[in-house]
């Protein structure tokens, strides 16, 4: 029984380190994907690549057949385990800096001198036994003897827990809001998690696998099932840190993170050692039922995740704001998009071809330029050009609309005003290639295109109000940047974040996606009225020169932008003046791409990928421009 016993939490052991090692590693995935740019997610993520190799190592020493390579993945341990101290110093480290508190030089000098110290120290355990020596097995439980200076070790160990536990006392102290403070409480308890996973144990009391086998794997098994639970709080409360993003959506990406890897990862292994040690019970050495349980537990679990996290979210993150939340994702799925309303159209054309017997049709819709194509269907395209267009179809001539009748000629086409129901308003037309000079629809005919007439407007009305919708949102969503930016560094920043002047190029802004949408309407349109660059320092300063039209000033500052990459001497058609000329052809001699790119001998497709790099040149240039901008700004005053 005692043996049974023992080979259950031996197996059950392995498990866990297995799924400590998956946990740590998803973990580490997860800061270098969302919130890198932040040093304490970047500390954090080294912290967890010590913590990821020692159990990797764990794994590997339990599966290996001979002791040599047994103390190969031993030894191979001691890269994390002689460099978590450094790491976990440079993660206490950052974490004060975070609150207000940065080094001054002396806290810097001590977390080098760290990595110095604990390069030495992985260099002693990989070439010698003065720090790690030979082998050591005890009941399937397998550790290096302590060499001579292993002492030496440890009192480095405990003086780097010591020094990183101040600047957790300071950092702690120096959180201000009821918020900061549980976050920060949650990230101490969970710092106690890589010392327990990394520090050699068993070279001091590893006798204990011999004299109580039972007790030592036990004790060892729920050693490693806190840890796991202490890296998941650490992961949570460093999650916030460099982001500004709602707390709800930090919650949300870490828990469907934390499913889809961890523990879909760590049940798919478990299943899978414990149906091939079932199939050894009953004398089925590599049975078939093991790759079958692996993908049977893979696909059950992503059914299972997929139908309860959505409402397991809703009842965890959300809170009071439930409702808003519900009508943000119902928006998002009922959205019609463009593609969406250019199917829905096709389908309403084809219907009214079949219908009136027309080769071709179209639906147009009346913008702030005149009408523009929506979708057409037949061989013939009706509104090539705009100097095609009658009089009366103007957007000047707006008016005209009103007087217009349900069917009416012009050119080939019989036209079909869409109006919106019980007003005179035109939203955009409805066209069938005539088959008659003279509208002859009979009235089975009008019947049925009243009907498709009909559908066609209520699809055209709710592409406006999406529109209306979009056109807030892209007013909003600066304005909501800022307070979030602002709301994320106020977290542990304190005063000095909130009365910091900000700029509205920081690094977290989508400034090429503005620049892109100014340069796109840089003759007149409202991505460029309704830019959030006109924010810009740069361009409020250069308002007085332009007769205070900021639109003017925005034009200007993007033209300056161009021409800093401009380079130097006369122009040409080379490879250096390349994304030069992309610039100046497309953007501001309004040039059409089948022009610019034969004009500069290259396909369409290269040429907008030469462009996305030319506007990426350009969004730099404005982001020096604007940090001149700051920093000469506190001299004005000195001036006058």
């Amino acid at each position: 029984m005692t043996q049974a016993l023992l080979a259950v939490f031996i197996v059950l052991n392995r498990i866990l380190d297995a799924g400590n090692a998956v946990t740590a590693f998803s973990l580490l995935l997860y800061a270098l994907t969302f919130n890198l740019r932040e040093r304490v997610a970047r500390a954090f993520a080294l912290v967890l690549g010590c913590v990821s190799i020692v159990y990797f190592g764990d794994v590997l020493t339990g599966t290996a057949l001979s002791d040599g390579e047994r103390e190969l993945w031993l030894r191979f341990q001691w890269l994390a385990i002689s460099f978590l101290p450094a790491t976990y110093l440079h993660l206490s480290d950052a974490l004060l800096a975070s609150t207000g508190r940065p080094s001054r030089g002396r806290r810097r000098r001590v977390v080098k001198l760290s990595y110095g110290l604990s390069a030495a120290f992985w260099a002693a355990a990989v070439y010698g036994e003065s720090l790690a020596g030979g082998l050591v097995s005890l009941a399937s439980a397998h550790y290096l003897r302590a060499g001579p200076f292993f002492a030496v070790y440890c009192g480095y160990f405990l003086l780097c827990l010591v020094l990183s536990g101040i600047n957790y006392a300071r950092a702690y102290q120096r959180c201000l809001t009821r918020t900061s403070r549980r976050r920060m409480r949650y990230l101490i308890t969970g710092s106690m998690g890589p010392p327990l996973a990394t520090f050699p144990f068993m070279m001091i009391g590893g006798t204990l696998a011999g004299v109580q086998p039972l007790a030592f794997w036990a004790l060892l098994g729920a050693l490693t099932g806190f840890v796991g639970v202490l890296l998941l709080v650490m992961a949570y409360a460093i999650a916030y840190f460099g982001v500004s993003y709602t707390d709800r959506v930090v919650k949300s990406r870490l828990f469907q993170w934390f499913l889809r890897g961890p523990v879909v990862a760590s049940t798919v292994l478990g299943i899978t050692v414990v149906v091939n040690r079932m199939g050894l019970l009953v004398g089925l050495e590599n049975s078939q039922a093991v790759p079958f349980a692996m993908v049977a537990t893979l696909l059950v679990l992503q059914y299972l995740i997929t139908l309860i996290r959505p409402p397991i979210e809703r009842w965890l993150f959300y809170g009071q704001d439930r409702n808003e939340v519900a009508r943000l994702h119902l928006l998002e799925e009922r959205l019609l998009t463009t593609g969406d309303l250019r199917q829905y159209f096709e389908s309403i054309l084809n219907a009214a071809c079949d219908i009136t017997g027309s080769q071709s049709a179209f639906v147009a819709a009346l913008g702030a330029n005149g009408l523009e194509l929506e979708v057409s269907v037949g061989p013939e395209s009706p509104l090539r050009s705009r100097e095609e267009l009658p009089t009366m179809l103007m957007a000047d001539k707006r008016r005209d609309y009103e007087v217009l009748g349900p069917v009416f000629v012009w050119d080939s086409y019989w036209l079909v005003p869409l109006r919106i129901a019980g007003s005179t308003t035109v939203l955009g037309l409805l066209g069938l290639r005539a088959r008659s000079p003279d509208p002859d629809l009979r009235t089975e005919e009008v019947e049925a295109l009243a009907i498709l007439k009909e559908r066609a407007t209520d699809a055209l009305t709710n592409r406006v109000l999406q529109k209306e919708v979009f056109s807030a949102v892209d007013r909003l969503v600066p304005e909501v940047e800022a307070v979030q930016r602002m709301r994320a560094a106020a977290r542990y920043g304190g005063a000095k974040a909130l009365t910091t002047q900000a700029s509205p190029v920081d690094v977290e802004v989508d400034l090429v996606h503005w620049v892109r949408d100014a340069l796109g309407h840089y003759w007149g349109g409202p991505r460029l009225a309704e830019s959030p660059l006109l924010g810009l320092r740069i361009v409020k300063m250069a308002i007085g020169k332009h007769n205070g039209n900021p639109v003017n000033a925005l034009r200007g500052i993007l033209r300056e932008g161009i021409d800093r990459i401009k380079p130097e001497g006369e122009r040409r058609f080379t490879a250096e003046w390349m994304l030069y000329n992309i610039l100046e052809m497309k953007f501001l001699e309004g040039r059409k791409v089948r022009d610019v790119a034969l004009r500069l001998a290259m396909s369409e497709a290269d040429l907008y990928r030469k462009q996305r790099v030319a506007i990426d040149a350009v969004a730099r240039e404005i982001v020096h421009m604007e940090q001149e901008a700051t920093t000469e700004a506190p001299a004005a005053p000195a001036k006058e």
